[in-house]
């Protein structure tokens, strides 16, 4: 078994960390009701499921931007709570929230830079949707970094959510949020 797969295997539940996660994303992409307004910006978020605590090598703080841990500092603990900051955090602060493959969330909010392709060959082969920003870029590029597990991005222009794995992606238009469940 390769280093890659001892990793995956320890965090066999990280499906159901992106799945919280997106749900609230997605959640957070539904209520907001102003997304056909001129000049308003929308909720916006930036997640980075990780295998360990070791990301100093490709962020950088931003700084005072941070996610307040004394309101939630575990995904699992409440899913409401969790919700609730995140609105927060999604209106008021900017950059990547770093979340550990078991649920924690790291306190600093950072700036992902991106790899090049010494760091990551696969970077140089990515083709980019004519619809990513930087955060999806950017996510997109994150994502095939050896201990970056997943992606998750709520873009504040029109509520897209969009899930990020080994330079892969699958793409949730607002309009296509919640699929046959969602509300009409």
């Amino acid at each position: 078994m390769d280093e890659l797969d001892q990793v995956l295997k320890k965090y066999a539940t990280s499906q159901d960390l992106m799945d919280q996660i997106r749900y609230v994303a997605e959640t957070l992409s539904m209520e907001f009701e102003k997304w056909d307004d001129r000049y308003v910006s929308g909720p916006s978020l930036y997640f980075l499921v990780v295998a360990e605590t070791d990301f100093e090598d490709y962020t950088d703080p931003l700084g005072e931007n941070i996610w307040p841990t004394d309101r939630c500092k575990i995904v699992h603990d409440s899913l409401e709570r969790f919700r609730r900051v995140a609105e927060d955090v999604a209106f008021r602060r900017d950059g990547a929230i770093i979340v550990t493959g078991d649920g924690t969330i790291q306190r600093q909010m950072v700036r992902v830079r991106s790899p090049n392709p010494t760091e990551v060959p696969a970077v140089e082969y990515l083709e980019y949707p004519d619809w990513m920003g930087t955060k999806h870029m950017s996510a997109l590029e994150t994502s095939l970094r050896k201990n970056v597990l997943w992606a998750i991005t709520l873009s504040e222009e029109n509520g897209r959510v969009t899930t990020y794995l080994d330079g892969t992606y699958q793409d949730y238009p607002r309009e296509e949020i919640g699929g046959r469940w969602r509300p009409d």
